[in-house]
């Protein structure tokens, strides 16, 4: 009975150890659990720069000079030299008044002067003669000066007539319109045919010049000391172009700063002058404006795409050198374009995720895309 007992605990002993060891060996057999997968992100250098410091704003684009063109004489149009919208150079002929009038006045006042021009040389030859009579006494000095009071009245008459012939040469002159300024015309607003009168209250057409061009603009009063402060030391660069745009921004400089403060806007009247040789500025177009008041030397500067805003306020993912990312609250001073401006918590050299942070956590391992 002691032996069989025996055997049995044996044999019970036997099968827990092949279980046992088929446990260990089936754990064993298992596959250990993977790590999370590195992120692929893009990154970006955390750089050190001089970065311009600029207001920006909306400005409208004002033609340098504008000119609304009148007729100086009446008469009818019968001429137009020029088209719509085309170009016109100062001196070019713009409208051409019938000048039939004014020739046959000219041709008059011509004759007139000939004639008193002749009566005047007349008096003049005999009053000289009278000079040389009085001398000799033979004449009275009431005599002489008759002739001498005749001779100066025809020379005046001479005088008289001489005028006559400007004024009717000018005249003439007016029948031809000319453009006082290099610039655009816009819509003629007395067609050819039609008959104008002598500064009418309606102009033939406006002329605009626009190149140079101004631009005008408006910035708060609290700026105004800074922009006075930078502008005794030169000239303000200001860069205007067409917001949204992907075309250079036109340059120019800050050319008049207003002499008093807008009190119902709060705000105060800039002007800027560009060469605007590619007219790339219109007038009465609206344009972005940026005035450049200084360069901040030293910033810290990382693209704006890489700077994330959460409930605490703005951070950026860095990038340690295990590869791993932490969370970096910062101070962005300003942006500027696709730049932003960090004026805490960033250092130069760090690395800042711009692509992919919605995929990362505090600690997440991330691989660098190219």
């Amino acid at each position: 009975m002691l032996f069989g007992s025996a055997g049995l605990i044996v044999a019970a002993g036997a099968l827990l150890a092949y279980f046992f060891g088929a446990d260990i060996r089936a754990q064993d057999a298992k596959p250990a659990a993977r790590a999370p997968a590195a992120v692929p992100v893009s990154v970006a250098t955390a750089t050190q720069e001089d970065v311009a410091v600029r207001l920006r704003v909306i400005g409208n684009a004002e033609p340098y000079a504008t000119v609304a063109v009148k007729a100086r004489v009446d008469g009818q149009i019968v001429e137009v030299g020029f088209k719509e919208g085309q170009e016109v150079r100062q001196g070019e002929m713009l409208f051409r008044i019938d000048p039939r009038p004014f020739e046959a006045a000219l041709r008059q006042a011509e004759a007139n002067f000939l004639r008193d021009t002749a009566q005047k040389n007349q008096t003049r030859s005999q009053e000289r003669r009278y000079q040389e009579l009085l001398q000799k006494n033979f004449v009275s000095k009431e005599a002489y000066a008759q002739i001498r009071t005749n001779a100066d009245a025809a020379e005046a008459v001479a005088l008289a007539s001489g005028a006559a012939l400007d004024n009717a040469k000018l005249q003439l002159e007016y029948c031809t319109i000319r453009s006082p300024i290099d610039g655009y015309p816009g819509k003629i607003q007395i067609q050819k045919g039609n008959l104008v009168k002598a500064n009418d209250a309606n102009p033939l057409v406006i002329l605009n010049q626009v190149h140079p061009i101004y631009v005008g603009f408006a910035v708060p009063e609290h700026e105004l000391s800074a922009i006075r402060a930078h502008m005794s030391r030169g000239p303000l660069r200001v860069e205007a172009g067409a917001p949204k745009s992907d075309k250079p921004m036109a340059t120019g400089q800050l050319i008049f700063v207003d002499n008093a403060v807008d009190p119902s806007t709060g705000t105060i009247k800039l002007r800027a002058q560009f060469p605007n040789n590619d007219r790339a500025l219109w007038p009465g177009q609206f344009v972005a404006v940026s005035l450049k008041l200084y360069d901040q030397k030293n910033a810290i500067v990382v693209p704006t795409r890489s700077v994330q805003t959460g409930p605490e306020g703005q951070h950026v993912l860095v990038v340690k050198p295990d590869m791993t990312t932490e969370v970096r609250r910062v101070t962005v001073d300003r942006t500027d374009g696709d730049k932003a401006i960090i004026a805490k918590g960033l250092s130069k050299g760090e690395q800042v995720v711009t692509q992919g942070q919605l995929r990362l956590v505090p600690g997440a391992k991330v691989v660098i895309k190219s």
